[in-house]
């Protein structure tokens, strides 16, 4: 087996061997600490221009199959796992993770000591790296992550998104319509949806409001997806424009970050950030905590101890991360909006927060009695 690097940006530099495609890639170094879920991962877009690191041992057990991908491709820039699988053990497999890995020219590394790669970055911070291959010298490979652009300030959503809408239609009855701006939206987001009796149009990121009231849909479902929040300037004048016509709105982790935004709040870079499905969330209106799916480098700074006056109404933030009091959910009290920074979707598990898809489906249902069905 070829002989592979991983440096990161502070230094730092870690020996292993060559796993995936031979190579050289950079990207943000950032840990996800899901016990399984690996295919979901890295075909999720939110992860695009990243290198994921698996706190997990041993990643490739159950192989790759064609059914639980999230989208058309692996979106990871680089992949770091300390004991690839030997075989694959799943009667679902259709390939292993190696050979989809290289069949999709990702560079990876493997033989890493991803603990203490993991307490490295939860110490310093998610920072750029490099993976290769082709370049076994610390100095030179490190060089080049330095000339690698930052996450910070990265417009990443317009390079993930459909290049054409389309539509996924709802599971029996069609109940409602819903355009979904796709900022690198998940697969298994509109099946959730269509099994709710939702039909789903998915939207470019780049639609304008005429794209979306031409559709006549009940709402509007902002999507997850990569990038700087703060660079998303159109879409959070898009959400404005909708919260202004009272169609209602849910989003979902950036699209979380957007609909903070069109409140009037800032948004920051985590440290290093949320990844994988043992979050733990306090949900304030409950009194509930759910374990819950997260893929996110950046928050909403919302006051978490009083409602905030915005342009439109009354805004409180409706869920909070025990680990670190980050805001985990927003919810409008005048405008038909609300949001949460993590997956409901989960793929992957766990399926706490599904009931957030049955409030959305609630909403709308109850918006039509008030018209008069």
């Amino acid at each position: 087996m070829s002989k592979a690097l991983l440096v990161l940006e502070d230094g730092r530099s870690f020996s292993g061997e060559q796993y995936g495609a031979p190579g050289e890639v950079f990207g943000e170094a950032v840990f996800n600490t899901g016990m399984t879920g690996y295919q979901e991962t890295l075909t999720d877009p939110s992860y695009h221009r990243q290198v994921v690191v698996q706190t997990a041992p041993h990643i490739g057990n159950t192989g790759v199959n064609d059914e639980d991908a999230e989208s058309g491709r692996i979106w990871v820039s680089g992949y770091v796992v300390r004991d690839p699988a030997r075989r694959v053990s799943s009667w679902r497999a259709q390939r292993s993770l190696a050979d989809e890995l290289r069949q999709q020219e990702v560079t990876g590394i493997s033989g890493v000591d991803t603990r203490a790669l993991t307490r490295h970055l939860r110490e310093r911070g998610a920072m750029r790296c490099g993976i290769s291959s082709l370049d076994l010298d610390p100095q030179s490979l490190l060089a080049k992550v330095l000339d690698s652009p930052q996450m910070a300030g990265a417009d990443l959503s317009a390079q993930v998104t459909t290049a054409e809408p389309y539509t996924v239609a709802a599971e029996g009855e069609s109940l409602f319509t819903v355009a979904a701006l796709d900022y690198g939206i998940k697969a298994m987001t509109p099946h959730r949806l269509a099994q709710r009796g939702i039909t789903t149009h998915v939207l470019p990121s780049s639609s304008s409001l005429a794209d979306v009231l031409a559709l006549g849909a009940d709402a509007v479902f902002l999507s997850n997806g990569p990038g700087d929040p703060a660079t998303a300037d159109d879409a959070v004048t898009l959400l404005r424009q909708l919260l202004a016509a009272q169609l209602p709105v849910f989003g979902i982790c950036f699209g979380n970050q957007l609909l903070g935004r069109a409140f009037g709040f800032g948004t920051y870079k985590l440290r290093y950030g949320h990844r994988g499905i043992n979050q733990p969330v306090y949900d304030r209106a409950t009194g509930k905590v759910e374990v819950t799916a997260h893929n996110h480098g950046f928050a909403v700074d919302a006051p978490i101890d009083r409602v905030s006056e915005t342009e439109f109404g009354a805004v409180e933030v409706s869920h909070l991360c025990l680990n670190d009091n980050v805001v985990e959910g927003l919810r409008a009290h005048d405008v038909p909006a609300f949001s949460v920074q993590y997956h409901p979707e989960a793929a992957a598990g766990p399926h706490d927060a599904a009931y957030l898809f049955d409030r959305f489906a609630e909403l709308l249902d109850k918006r039509q009695d008030k018209a008069g069905r």
